[in-house]
């Protein structure tokens, strides 16, 4: 399932014959507060909590909820409100998931992981017994469960989300009595990563350029919070090289392959449709800041590429214009050449819980000016999560609660 070197070839000549990587300059006004090297490498030793949520968000989220802090109390009191944050929850573990294709089943396991989160949560913020007790019941039946994750193509979407999103899960719980912390990393590591691999490494047998943002970052996200919760450093550099180096488009320059003025850069999937864009956004987040929490600055990465990346799709979906430089790649096993004109107008100005983890890193962390972002935060807050977006895999992508856990 290797990539040739007719592949990169081709998807290298298609995107200069667009005009190449550095369109219309770098973006002006902003200063490259980090450079990205803050860690090249995994660290020696991980640290614990440290995925989505290190030890300081998860303490600062549970002393300003119990001072009735806002918006902690506003993001506190959406997460109490969700029917999958209750402590009554009962979970439906099978040996066998199907996403894409016959039979599909795989509501149950993303309904079961966000609300595993969600307990989980529900014990780090409030102490509640009942909630850490129901997140470790769900995590340990589908651990003692689960061995088969199958279907089409789509195999690989549910491979990634849901085991980013697991591990998430069980990175709250790793030291909760009663936890079999072993037997949960033996099946990501035996069920999801061999998926996540496989996709990275091969893309499905098709061009490298054929499968959109989202099918990498995904598989991305699902490798970097395995290796964390697996304590596994040559799986933390897989996805973090990945990021910086990969030939598919969840690599940085790939997923933002065009730079615009007034520091705005051309979202990959941004001719397709809004909503898988903004989930982009959503997912590269995610990955930004469980590195982060590893000591490892990709936010900052290539004078703020992401950054530039997420400015232009919040500005667009806040109902402004934004440029566009037609895009070109190549689909199927032979590289079939495609291209997009402009930007898509598909689902535009929706709203999905991504925007509070970005908003306060950039403008708080690093008091940087992202006006756009920091806008869309204020429109979906407080943030919600799973089941708060819809009943359908789309409104699960992200995990959410970001104005509960990183408001600062």
């Amino acid at each position: 399932m290797g990539r040739d070197n007719k592949h990169k070839m081709s998807r290298r000549s298609m995107l200069q014959i667009a005009g190449g990587l550095a369109v219309a300059g770098a973006a002006g006004g902003v200063t490259a507060a980090m450079t990205g090297d803050k860690a090249d490498a995994a660290p020696a030793t991980f640290t614990h909590p440290g995925m989505l949520h290190a030890h300081g968000e998860l303490n600062r989220a549970k002393v300003r909820v119990k001072a009735g802090s806002q918006p902690w109390t506003a993001g506190w009191d959406r997460l109490v409100a969700n029917n999958h944050a209750q402590s009554t929850w009962t979970p439906r573990p099978t040996g066998t998931i199907i996403r894409g294709g016959a039979g599909q089943n795989y509501p149950q396991l993303y309904n079961d992981i966000h609300a595993a989160y969600q307990n989980a949560l529900r014990w780090k913020t409030a102490g509640t017994t009942a909630h850490g007790d129901t997140a470790r019941d769900i995590l340990n039946a589908w651990s003692a469960t689960l061995t088969t994750l199958t279907g089409n193509a789509d195999r690989f979407l549910a491979a990634g989300i849901y085991g980013y999103q697991f591990a998430n899960a069980a990175e709250l719980m790793r030291d909760y009595p009663g936890f079999d912390l072993k037997r949960f990393q033996r099946m990501l590591l035996d069920v999801f990563y061999p998926l996540n691999d496989q996709f990275l490494k091969g893309h499905n047998d098709a061009c490298v350029s054929n499968y959109w943002a989202n099918w990498d970052l995904c598989t991305m996200n699902s490798i970097l919070a395995i290796g964390i919760l697996c304590d596994d450093t040559a799986k933390f550099d897989q996805a973090v090289d990945y990021f910086k180096n990969g030939e598919g488009n969840g690599s940085i320059k790939n997923a933002v392959p065009f730079l615009h003025p007034d520091g705005l850069g051309q979202w990959q999937e941004s001719g397709r449709d809004q909503g898988h864009t903004v989930m982009g956004i959503g997912l590269m987040g995610a990955f930004c800041e469980m590195a982060w929490n590893q000591g490892v600055d990709l936010y900052g990465y290539d004078d703020n590429r992401f950054m530039k990346g997420a400015e232009y799709v919040a500005r667009y979906n806040l109902g402004h214009s934004v440029p566009f430089t037609t895009y070109i790649w190549g689909t199927g096993t032979n590289c079939a050449r495609r291209e997009q004109t402009e930007v898509s107008p598909a689902g535009r100005g929706q709203l999905r819980p991504v925007w509070e983890l970005l908003h306060n890193h950039y403008a708080k962390r690093r008091r940087l000016s992202v006006p756009h972002i920091t806008a869309s935060a204020a429109a979906v807050r407080p943030e919600g999560g799973g089941g708060d977006f819809g009943s359908t895999s789309g409104g699960f992508d992200q995990l959410g609660f970001g104005t509960l856990l990183y408001s600062r």
